[in-house]
């Protein structure tokens, strides 16, 4: 068996492939591909072109298909499943674990997953079917149900000599479990602490009854929280009546973790958190030109504020040069309480106790910071353009700004989970249009009031 090769995520190994493509050495580009582990074969698609990519799936090992399909964004593995047959795709499946097979079937389009599921085994389906039974972003839709189970009356000896008929472990084995005749989960035996027990004893007299259950329908954050406080490596999965369905790893826990950071990030971009970089351009042009749409739309509510005051500002110049200060300082500390909010919201800080506390804490944050820089606008623009007055309009119109955008900020995210509308995507947009508007409305407003009358 060839071995793999060493850190092969590296921009000198995909431009290798890449001229290897181009220059039809198709036999020496299989050849690397059979030395790469299927996490690295992965990330060389998702770093390809689409017609580059077509040409290396059709170079991989169809043995290695069910473990590279698991490891791709879920934009660029529906592609790949494009260009696979029913027969073939339900071969790739059979050796997944249930969770990644549960991820894969759902995506497929409704017609391919008949398809697939008639071709596939007798086991495989009821496995595929069980797995698809919990809801998506749970602890069931994530868990794995191959696990090692022990009785507490079995001594460890018996246990050592069960284990060594195993030719080997389920994956990211570290822990047994310990149920009782009706799978009720009662404790756990760690590897680590097993072989070191006297054979002698009983699995009841070592094991630990401390463990804490994953219980079946908490969501896929939650269970990410748990594993970063615990510091867990696995953690069962229980039903109401605490009986043992599976176990969730932390390579599942690691893709969720990773899955929320891509969220944030692109949800700041108004992007899906799995748009393939190599997609074509008619369909990254398509998808980026919703938010666009609507993006201007809200653009076009602030600047319509401006038209109001068309008069003011065609006899105060002046306010013209001044007018994007108010609303852009107000943005800035908007969005910097949103980001905190949406964060403590993802890691699970922020719940409806203390939702309150915190209200109050922005608001006071933002009046502080309205007093501060309304104090500091103040002084600057009266000496730049000598004039108290205008000093005195920018400074009024910078602290209400501001006061709004610290309550915004908070109050945002909160209302859209309340709704069930995803604040990381439609957050910052909706956070800009307020500071916008009521930056532009208090200043113009108090502009007209003050220095027109």
């Amino acid at each position: 068996m060839t071995e793999p090769l060493d850190h092969p995520r590296t921009p000198d190994q995909l431009d290798s492939i890449t001229q290897a493509l181009n220059s039809g050495m198709f036999v020496h580009v299989r050849r690397m591909l059979q030395q790469m582990r299927p996490g690295d074969v992965a990330w060389l698609l998702e770093s390809s072109p689409s017609p580059s990519r077509k040409v290396l799936w059709q170079l991989i090992d169809p043995d290695d298909y069910g473990e590279i399909l698991e490891e791709l964004s879920e934009e660029v593995r529906d592609g790949i499943i494009r260009l696979m047959d029913p027969d073939k795709l339900a071969i790739a499946l059979e050796d997944m674990e249930s969770d990644d097979l549960a991820y894969v079937l759902r995506d497929l389009p409704e017609q391919l997953f008949s398809q697939v599921l008639d071709r596939m085994d007798e086991q495989d389906r009821q496995r595929a079917e069980q797995a698809l039974s919990y809801a998506e972003d749970t602890a069931g839709s994530l868990m794995n149900t191959e696990f090692i189970t022990l009785r507490p009356d079995v001594t460890i000896d018996v246990v050592l000599r069960y284990l060594r008929r195993h030719s080997e472990l389920p994956d990211g084995t570290d822990t047994l479990y310990v149920v009782d005749q009706h799978n009720r989960l009662l404790g756990d035996m760690p590897l680590a602490s097993l072989v070191v027990q006297a054979p002698t004893a009983t699995v009841a007299e070592v094991m630990d009854t401390s463990v804490e259950a994953i219980p079946l329908t908490m969501s896929d954050t939650e269970v990410a929280n748990l594993f970063e406080r615990h510091d867990w490596l696995s953690a069962p999965v229980v039903d109401e009546e605490r009986r043992l369905l599976g176990r969730i790893t932390i390579d599942d826990v690691v893709d969720i973790i990773r899955e929320e950071g891509e969220h944030s990030m692109m949800g700041m971009a108004k992007m899906a958190d799995d748009e393939d970089t190599f997609a074509p351009v008619l369909t990254s042009a398509r998808r980026r030109s919703v938010w666009l749409t609507v993006n201007l739309g809200t653009a076009l509510a602030a600047a319509s504020v401006s038209n109001m005051f068309e008069a003011t500002l065609d006899q105060l110049a002046t306010l013209a040069i001044l007018m994007t200060i108010v609303p852009s300082m107000g943005g800035i500390a908007g969005n910097q309480t949103l980001a905190l909010v949406i964060r403590g919201m993802a890691v699970g800080h922020i719940g409806d106790s203390n939702a309150r506390w915190l209200l109050t804490k922005e608001a006071m944050v933002g009046l502080i910071n309205g007093m501060l820089w309304a104090l500091m606008i103040a002084v600057v623009v009266s000496l730049w353009k000598d004039s108290w007055q205008i000093g005195l309009v920018i400074a009024a119109a910078m602290f209400i700004n501001l006061s709004v955008a610290g309550m915004a900020g908070a109050m945002i995210p909160l209302a859209m989970r309340k709704l069930n509308i995803d604040p990381a995507l439609a957050g910052s947009m909706a956070l800009t249009t307020i500071t916008d508007i009521v930056g532009l409305l208090s200043f113009l407003g108090l502009a007209t009031l003050i220095l027109l009358n």
